[in-house]
């Protein structure tokens, strides 16, 4: 894909701004950068930066949220991520402008360090789990109502309302969603009270990179305060993590016991959203799921 000439003035104009200076866009280039967006590599007479592109308009202010993520993970200190810019629309197009990250070979203590700073991520609290503002993972809208307790929150803004899309989808029957329900009427049974844990909450092998330095970073996150078991099932999700990484984040911050027991429970939210993203293929997998814990 190519920028018009007008959309290459209009970022020029936006770098302008951000930076009270100007900043010349020398050259362009399409980068791969996931499924849902068109992704450049900008190169600037102020360095290189990286710009997702969508025209899909599925969300207007879907960078917008994306960039309030990037900015709540790197304000905690815990772990590396693009910092935002700018996100904003050109005619039919919505973008978002960041750092760009290199990306180099792993350093030898890479997982243990990556392990490390998710466990101090989580370490990060808040009086309630959920998130003031409502975002996105993937292409879906995520809820983050806030709730006093984790199994409310996690039956009503996780489950239960993605059971009922999936429902009106025929991708579950009847009987699938009764389980769901059924599941989530004893949550407390199956899972220990924690205090809220700012999660990333798409931590998966697509969304982190070494850096240049060998050093972990992530972005692509879906924040919210949350149970830190979610970001540990989702990174054992779609080829996993290396075990040094959970090792490494059990000496930093242990888990309460039967945490591997529950891994199954916590990767349901995950597969419902790529059940509703990509259909079929994630069905077995849930309805599993739902009928170990049912």
């Amino acid at each position: 894909m190519s920028l018009h000439s007008q959309f290459i003035i209009h970022l020029e104009e936006r770098f302008f701004d951000f930076f009270k200076e100007q900043t010349k866009i020398a050259s362009y280039q399409p980068i791969h950068g996931g499924d849902i967006n068109q992704c450049f590599l900008l190169e600037t007479s102020r360095g290189k930066y990286f710009m997702k592109v969508n025209a899909s308009l599925f969300g207007l202010d879907f960078f917008e949220k994306e960039a309030r993520g990037l900015i709540i993970l790197a304000n905690t200190g815990s772990i590396r991520v693009p910092r935002p810019l700018f996100d904003g629309k050109f005619h039919q197009q919505v973008y978002l402008v960041m750092e760009y990250l290199e990306k180099g070979d792993p350093d030898p203590n890479f997982w243990q360090s990556f392990g490390q700073s998710i466990a101090a991520l989580h370490r990060n609290t808040a009086e309630k789990f959920g998130l003031p503002f409502q975002n996105y993972i993937g292409r879906l809208h995520q809820q983050n109502n806030e709730h006093e307790k984790w199994s409310s929150f996690y039956a009503h803004e996780r489950i239960l309302c993605l059971v009922e899309k999936a429902l009106k989808r025929q991708l579950i029957d009847k009987n699938e969603s009764d389980m769901a329900e059924t599941i989530c009427n004893k949550l407390e049974n199956y899972i220990p009270e924690e205090p809220p844990a700012l999660l990333h909450g798409d931590l998966w092998k697509g969304n982190f990179i070494s850096q240049h330095n060998g050093q972990p970073a992530v972005f692509d996150p879906a924040v919210y305060y949350g149970h830190r078991e979610m970001d540990l099932a989702m990174a054992q999700l779609f080829g996993g993590f290396d075990p040094v990484f959970f090792e490494s984040y059990q000496e930093a911050y242990p888990l309460k016991n039967g945490w591997a027991e529950r891994t199954d429970l916590f990767q349901l939210y995950p597969l419902l959203v790529h059940l509703l993203l990509f259909g079929g293929p994630y069905r077995n997998q849930v309805v599993s799921i739902l009928k170990k814990y049912s």
